[in-house]
């Protein structure tokens, strides 16, 4: 395997599992956030969701940018 594989294998994962940290935090978040600020009806449905796809999306970024970083140091 080349090493411009193993780094992109790397950011890929760290990207993974950014996302799925970031989206079980949004899911817990938002959910708190709806209750609490008494979101009505399906709209609690709607504010969970973009809680969830944001945090993940946060989360997801900045794991793969640090994945990145490390992809030129040898420890």
């Amino acid at each position: 395997m080349a090493r411009g594989d193993s780094c992109l294998v790397r950011v890929g994962a760290g990207v993974a599992i950014g996302g799925a940290v970031g989206g079980a935090v949004g899911a817990v978040y938002g959910t708190y956030e709806a209750v609490r600020l008494r979101v009505p009806g399906l709209l609690k449905i709607r504010h969970i969701g973009q809680t969830t796809i944001g945090s993940a999306a946060i989360f997801g970024l900045f794991l793969g940018a640090g994945s990145l970083i490390h992809c030129g140091k040898n420890y």
